[in-house]
């Protein structure tokens, strides 16, 4: 295979929540032809059904001719032809993106890893096309082959540095939504003992210096942002990591992890994110009112 020659045939491994949009709209695509795969087969069988411009890969061997393969679980031994771009769109260590790169080249040296990590406001939304990826490569001549397929994913697409840059990125980008999160339930809790109302607050801070970061998704109760908390203390500790290896000494990183762990024992693994907010209510003896903010 030609390292050079456009990209024409794309496999997909993982159609979880955000895995299923993305791969929805290279589906959407005309100028790629897209196999997708997943461990669960019926939700592979599901996507076909719902998008015609795509085949299910019935093993391993049908994704021997694909030109780049987007997974968010990398398995370094489905792609084994010449020249396969590789572009993880998972939350990950950046650590062990580059330990996968160096697997992936003693496998074999044509193999090309890619990190693009993914953000946007819902993760249902990805479907719409409007993702902001983050993107780690040290190929220049493999990003550029791969743009293409990046830009038809995203609105956005940032180019970060060398492989693990996005990752590092995603990372340090949940790290700073986070302590406002965690922020914004202090002043909740505290907020209404006091006397204040919830809603009120919320008004006050989207029109001043606290609306730098989206708020009130807690007070709506229906908890459906669609991005899970296990999931946030994940990617909290691959941030606190890569301070950690940066030589940075800070309290705040620790801080956040032990009280998203303390919330995840609350409000269990499964919740969404935005449950954090039952650990403050538990801990201050309080529920916070009701809003349909």
């Amino acid at each position: 295979m030609s390292t050079t020659r456009p990209i024409r045939t794309i496999g997909y491994i993982g159609l979880g929540k955000a895995g299923y949009s993305l791969a929805s709209v290279l589906s959407r695509s005309s100028s790629y032809s897209l196999i997708v795969q997943d461990a669960d087969r019926t939700r592979a069988e599901l996507f076909i059904k719902e998008h015609g411009n795509a085949t299910v890969a019935t093993t391993n061997a049908s994704l021997n001719e694909i030109d780049v393969l987007i997974t968010m679980l990398l398995n370094g031994s489905i792609v084994r032809s010449n020249g396969t771009i590789i572009i993880d769109t998972s939350s990950s260590s950046p650590f062990h993106t580059r330990d996968t790169a160096e697997l992936l080249r003693n496998l074999n040296p044509t193999l090309i890893l890619i990190d693009s990590s993914v953000t946007q406001e819902y993760a249902f939304a990805l479907s719409k096309g409007d993702a902001t990826l983050m993107v780690g490569c040290s190929d220049p001549n493999a990003l550029e082959r791969a743009m293409p397929v990046l830009k038809c994913m995203g609105r956005y697409v940032f180019y970060m540095g060398s492989l693990g840059a996005g990752h590092a990125m995603k990372g340090l980008n949940n790290y700073v939504s986070c302590a406002s999160i965690l922020g914004l339930c202090d002043a909740f809790v505290a907020g209404q003992k006091f006397g204040l109302e919830p809603s009120r607050m919320v008004e006050v801070m989207n029109r001043g210096t606290g609306g730098i970061f989206r708020r009130g998704r807690g007070l709506t109760r229906r908890f459906k942002s669609g991005y899970q908390l296990q999931l946030l203390l994940k990617d909290m500790k691959f941030a606190r990591k890569v301070i950690e290896e940066m030589g940075v000494t800070l309290s705040l990183p620790g801080l956040i992890v032990r009280e998203l762990e303390e919330a995840v024992e609350v409000a269990g693994e499964g919740p969404d994110h935005t449950e954090v907010i039952k650990a403050w209510e538990r801990r201050a003896g309080v529920e916070l009112i009701r809003s349909k903010l």
